[in-house]
């Protein structure tokens, strides 16, 4: 008699906790895990200047030239580390770091954020169509009577 198999469900994965991303940065590894739900003001605080800037192909000295403070805040942010190490990284490292830091966030506001944000929005359409839906017309309103003025 075999035994079958039994294969986790994709929801039984998304509960587990995301692997880290690893990256070496001055002899030192760094494991980057997504941003976590207490992060996330700050974070988006400091990556509003430039979010739109943040594509599929990123021009990093242009964000740096622009909005330098932002971008350095962001990465002290996301990564966990002091802002003055992050200040002390050459560009070559800086630049590995924030794309490291953008793939393991990407990834993680693409699968986990996004669905959750366009099911809400989904329940919200709903449930306004359906508000509207039971809302009399104005065609429906009592007729509008003069009001004598003398």
């Amino acid at each position: 008699m075999g035994t079958a198999s039994v294969s986790p469900s994709e929801s039984e994965f998304a509960a587990l906790p995301p692997l880290p991303v690893s990256i070496e940065i001055r002899g030192e590894i760094l494991d980057l895990t997504p941003l976590r739900v207490g992060e996330l003001p700050a974070f988006v605080r400091a990556i509003r200047p430039f979010a739109e800037q943040l594509t599929t192909t990123v021009d990093w000295l242009g964000i740096c030239a622009d909005h330098g403070e932002a971008l350095l805040e962001a990465m002290a942010l996301a990564s966990r580390c002091p802002r003055l190490w992050i200040e002390g990284l050459a560009l070559d490292e800086a630049i590995r770091l924030a794309e490291a830091l953008l793939e393991v966030n990407a990834d993680f506001f693409i699968r986990r954020v996004s669905p959750e944000i366009d099911r809400v929005a989904s329940r919200l359409a709903a449930r306004t169509h359906a508000i509207v839906g039971r809302m009399p017309s104005s065609a429906s309103s009592p007729p509008a009577t003069a009001t004598p003025t003398s």
